[in-house]
């Protein structure tokens, strides 16, 4: 029998293969399909037993007045973990559907609760005390995202892992790391002189005006890497937090971001990270011959990508809506399902040659190896 692992990578490629399948023929399975096709699957390879009432309840309500719950899991007969589904068709952007599910588990006093439509799974922490968009922890999709990052996440996710604290140490991370960010970022932007200051006293020589020059000019990037976990095992410090892996290059370009804009948190492959990686220099032009319609979007500044006058926050919603344009959308979603990353194209500068923007992705998770 294989290790609960090695059960989650098998099965990961096999509805890899599933939702692509479905998606080229089209299909609106719905969903009660998308539960039983995509979802189950999934939870029983993360080592949880779909058949035992005690470990797993469809359609949960902790009280008769509750709204229902797709999916309650179970540990020593407490939930720890709350599942709404969507179908494979449905856009997980909807505001509505995460308040919902986060209502759901603040009500039941839940931590820890999933929004999934079979290919994108979005955990977060119903208990931090943030905003709703801050309690995101990780947005993983089956059909895009780096293998090694898509398995760690959701590993965490296991019985095995639900077990113990390591989702809560996990989170920890994320919150302190995403705040040191946010406070490094306010350092490096122009209207803050403390950093400039503190500059000065180790280099005297330059004035304030030199040191924001040249801060401009500087991409300055820090990773905090996400680690591996492994079921029994969690690669991670424990108790403290990961000393963040700097990077820091020159650039001699005027157009280069300021600073604070290219400090990016984490190693998945991100519009974002690719832009501060320097893979990615907007604005960069998209285009793609659809169906004989010549498409055209934009990556801005601000990690948008824009298309006919609206920004999208991703290629794969920017891609949707340029074929809704084309084809119309399916019924009961805004616009067709699509991956950006293989989608769209982008004229390489020194070549001329079109190329697809998962080249430059793929770039990217080659230098995190």
């Amino acid at each position: 029998m294989a290790s609960p692992p090695s059960a989650v990578a098998n099965t990961i490629e096999v509805l890899r293969k599933r939702i692509e399948q479905i998606r080229e023929r089209k299909e609106i399975i719905g969903e009660e399909n998308t539960k039983a096709t995509l979802i189950d699957p999934l939870l029983a390879a993360l080592g949880w037993d779909l058949h035992e009432i005690d470990e797993v309840r469809r359609e949960y309500r902790r009280k008769p007045q509750d709204n229902p719950v797709d999916y309650a899991l179970f540990l020593n007969r407490t939930e720890c973990l709350f599942i709404e589904a969507k179908s494979l068709e449905k856009d997980l952007a909807d505001h509505r559907w995460v308040t919902q599910n986060l209502s759901y588990a603040t009500a039941a006093g839940v931590q820890w609760c999933v929004l999934t439509n079979g290919d994108e799974y979005r955990i977060y922490n119903a208990h931090a005390p943030v905003a709703v968009e801050e309690k995101l922890f990780r947005s993983v999709r089956i059909s895009e995202t780096d293998r090694e990052h898509l398995s760690c996440t959701l590993l965490l996710l296991s019985k095995e892992q639900m077990r113990g604290s390591l989702l809560e140490e996990m989170w920890k991370r994320h919150f302190v790391d995403k705040r040191v960010h946010q406070a490094i970022g306010s350092l490096l932007a122009e209207e803050d002189g403390s950093l400039v200051r503190v500059i000065q006293k180790k280099a005297r020589a330059l004035s304030a005006a030199d040191i924001r020059a040249s801060l401009k000019r500087a991409r300055i990037q820090i990773d905090f890497p996400i680690p591996a976990i492994t079921l029994g095992t969690a690669k991670v410090e424990r108790g403290a937090a990961q000393a963040p892996k700097q990077k820091i290059s020159t650039s001699q370009s005027e157009a280069a971001k300021k600073a604070w804009g290219t400090i990016r948190a984490g190693a998945e492959a991100t519009l974002e990270n690719l832009i501060a990686a320097g893979l990615v220099r907007p604005p960069l032009e998209l285009e793609r011959d659809y169906k004989g319609v010549h498409l055209v979007a934009i990556i801005q500044q601000n990690g948008k990508v824009e298309f006919a006058g609206e920004q999208y926050d991703s290629l794969s919603t920017a891609a949707g809506m340029a074929r809704k344009t084309v084809i119309g959308s399916p019924p009961d979603r805004p616009y067709p399902q699509t991956n950006g990353w293989t989608f769209w194209q982008y004229r390489d500068r020194e070549t001329g040659e079109l190329r697809q923007m998962d080249h430059l992705r793929q770039q990217y998770l080659a230098a995190r190896k």
